[in-house]
């Protein structure tokens, strides 16, 4: 039975490669890929079970969390990681004409900004244009002579457009995670355990407290971000991301033993493992 996998679209998009590679790895049946126009609305597509899973990129290397991804999980709490791939983002200048002429600049938001030093120095005076996606931007710029985008080198392929600068990330090892969501929780073994909480109350200590929680467990943060709750001002949410040791399934129960009687709300993610993708490895 085929499996739908929303993502990031259109077609040629990171997100897209990261879909390949998570499907192959988790061997799903007859994957068919879904793109979706924006972040929130790949996670919705799993909510509303449009879709059997979805692929979504949830931190970068340069540029940190990915809001939109962190602030769907949250508010979709009965979705789980099932596997993430660390995928290398080597960025190319795409577009139909000579670098002499772009004065517009167009891409996903999250990779203008990791391009910033390489456009202030080589396209100062250009408009950086946002856009959904980075193949979306290259379809936008296909036939102008005076825009160009940013996105995968691969995106030179599609006719009407070429490579003009590549790469012009700021930095060379700029990767992004992209983790697989389903809607069931496997309590499968993994290398990273992933969680959010919220503060029954905004009190000196109250975080320390909860971080000592996991502290008390022999546990390494590899991250913890905060997000604002929206409700008001000062409230917020918290990301973590635990390295694993031991087994998964009491991890899970003691977190959550030792947590409840501060946090107004858990949110256990799921343990899964965590796969580094050389460029390339695995093709569309």
């Amino acid at each position: 039975m085929p499996t739908q996998v929303a993502y990031l679209g259109p077609k040629g998009t990171y997100a897209e490669q990261a879909a390949c590679a998570l499907a192959k790895l988790e061997s799903l049946s007859q994957p068919v890929f879904v793109p979706c126009t924006g972040l929130k609305s790949v996670v919705e597509h799993l909510a509303n079970k449009d879709c059997e899973a979805a692929v979504v990129p949830i931190e970068n290397s340069v540029e940190g969390g990915v809001t939109t991804t962190l602030d769907s999980l949250w508010a979709y709490p009965g979705l789980f990681i099932k596997r993430a791939v660390v995928l290398p983002i080597r960025h190319a200048l795409i577009g139909s004409g000579s670098i002499n002429d772009i004065s517009e600049v167009l891409s996903h938001p999250q990779a203008l900004a990791q391009c910033t030093e390489w456009l202030n120095q080589n396209l100062p005076n250009a408009l950086q244009l946002p856009t959904n996606s980075t193949s979306e931007a290259v379809r936008m710029v296909k036939g102008s002579k005076f825009r160009a985008a940013i996105a995968s080198k691969s995106s030179a392929e599609i006719k009407g457009v070429k490579q003009i600068a590549y790469p012009i990330n700021d930095v060379i090892g700029n990767c992004t995670r992209f983790v697989l969501l389903t809607d069931r929780e496997d309590n499968q073994e993994g290398d990273l355990a992933s969680f959010a909480f919220s503060l029954h109350a905004n009190t000196p200590g109250a975080l320390l407290k909860a971080l000592q929680c996991i502290a008390k467990l022999g546990l390494n943060m590899s991250r913890i971000e905060s997000r604002p709750s929206k409700r008001e001002l000062g409230e917020y949410i918290f990301f973590v991301d635990i390295e694993l040791n031991v087994d998964s399934n009491s991890i899970q129960h003691n977190l959550k033993e030792l947590l409840e009687p501060l946090c107004e709300n858990i949110v256990y993610f799921g343990s899964y493992k965590n796969n580094q993708v050389k460029e390339g490895e695995f093709n569309l």
